[in-house]
């Protein structure tokens, strides 16, 4: 039996889909190259923000009438709506989609071996259609981490160490579909970074919601940072660099800069998340801190790591933002000069509270500011890499160039992305390199 995801949203998305294709190679089952061959697709989605929900409903629309034409011809076909929206919106989207079969939220993954198994049945007893229409249910679905997340045949994989959040920042909708922080057991995080190893992984990232307020069994985050230092370090390098994201500044502590600071396997980059510039919007949307806070972190991170680099999150037009708002948010990028940053403008989430909030700003306006932001973020990109023309760097090398089979890709431990000629051969290793241009947003240099 085949199957085929479509993954949409953050990473910890993309970490938990890759615990389900392992559910799923368990059990035989084998992933299709496109949805039209499979007979199980599954979407895992998001709904951080209306454009990704918009995107999601216009594909289940196309899996309704492929559904209904694969049955018209006496073939199977089960579709499977898992994730954030699943969880936001099931009921309402199975009413409105009864092609849907079974509706997975983030907290129900455990139901996922069941929905196999009542395809397999419906399979072996030559049942179709498949999909009953009615998914097996949990009456208090407790989120459970997989015991693994890796994606077959990469060297780089993702390892979530807390899944939820309980900070109910004003505009978003995390926290409703996500639930409250639940933090997996050291024991546990460090017997995955065991299995990667000896897997042949060479990166690790550190997932969850806000990894920063991570506490279980009396291990705050510093104290995880340090378990995971050593135990690469018994490792013998075969991991050989930790990220970790997404970090709240509220919650980022001196002792976590501390460990990272005195263990080289952690990458010298961090996204921080600032969303604004103004303290009177920060306030707004619940953030509980101020910008003289986060420009005092900014300060500390980099006297802890000098080159450190940083990205972010920015957002514009949140109900009430004014132009001296915004020019403190265009003040506060430009006196911490962001390598990158994710920008968007605010989409109200129907059950936040910043739904109901006052002094919405005009679509008009809102592409307007993000405009200005977006300008002024690929200025100080392309000043950081110009910068690093002439430098050396360590860089993790992912694969071949799209654009060019004679070349390599890699990422540098500061998060930037490069391309240099090699021999494939170099493919998940660790080089070297002088940078000597860029070309765009990328890096282009040669081995030293």
């Amino acid at each position: 039996m085949t199957y085929f995801f479509e993954i949409y949203g953050c990473q910890m998305n993309i970490a938990e889909a890759a615990a389900l294709r392992l559910v799923c190679g368990g059990r035989g089952w084998t992933e299709a190259a496109r949805a039209e061959d499979a007979d199980l697709v599954l979407l895992h989605t998001c709904s951080v923000r209306a454009t990704a929900e918009q995107r999601v409903l216009g594909r289940l629309g196309q899996y309704a009438a492929l559904k209904k034409k694969r049955r018209a011809g006496g073939g199977r076909f089960a579709l499977v709506l898992s994730g954030c929206m699943a969880a936001r919106m099931g009921g309402e989207l199975k009413k409105e989609f009864p092609a849907i079969d079974y509706l997975m939220g983030p907290r129900e993954r455990e139901l996922f071996p069941r929905i196999l198994e009542a395809e397999e049945g419906s399979f072996s007893a030559g049942n179709f259609p498949a999909g009953s229409g009615e998914a097996p249910s949990a009456e208090k679905p407790v989120f459970s981490f997989a015991s693994s997340h890796l994606e077959e045949g990469q060297f780089r994989s993702f390892i979530p160490i807390m899944h939820g959040c309980d900070n109910f920042c004003s505009y978003c909708i995390v926290p409703y579909v996500r639930g409250r922080e639940v933090s997996r057991s050291p024991a546990s995080i460090l017997e995955e970074i065991r299995l990667l190893a000896s897997r042949g992984v060479r990166e690790i990232t550190l997932l969850g919601q806000n990894v920063n307020s991570y506490r279980r069994d009396g291990t705050g985050f510093p104290e995880l940072l340090g378990l995971v230092a050593g135990e690469l370090a018994r490792q013998g390098g075969t991991i050989g660099w930790a990220r970790f994201l997404s970090s709240h500044p509220k919650d980022l502590s001196l002792g976590a800069i501390e460990v990272m600071a005195a263990n080289p396997c952690f990458c010298r980059h961090l996204h921080l998340c600032v969303q604004h510039g103004s303290n009177r919007i920060l306030a707004a949307m619940n953030r509980r801190y101020t910008r003289e806070d986060y420009l005092g972190l900014v300060s500390r991170l980099r006297e802890a790591m000098p080159g450190i680099t940083l990205s972010t999150d920015i957002l514009v037009g949140f109900p009430g933002e004014t132009e001296d708002d915004l020019e403190e948010t265009l003040a506060l990028m430009e006196q911490v000069q962001f390598l990158y940053a994710y920008m968007y403008h605010y989409n109200p989430r129907e059950g936040t509270s910043a739904y109901k909030f006052e002094g919405r700003i005009s679509g008009e306006l809102k592409r307007a500011r993000l405009a200005r932001v977006i300008a002024l973020q690929k200025k100080h990109t392309a000043s950081l890499l110009k910068s690093r023309i002439g430098c050396t760097g360590t860089a993790l090398i992912e694969g071949i160039s799209r654009k060019n089979a004679d070349e390599l890709v890699g990422r540098t431990e500061r998060d930037e992305m490069l391309v240099l000629p090699g021999p494939a051969s170099l493919i998940g290793s660790f080089v070297t390199v002088k940078f000597s241009s860029l070309s765009g947003n990328t890096l282009r240099g040669t081995l030293v």
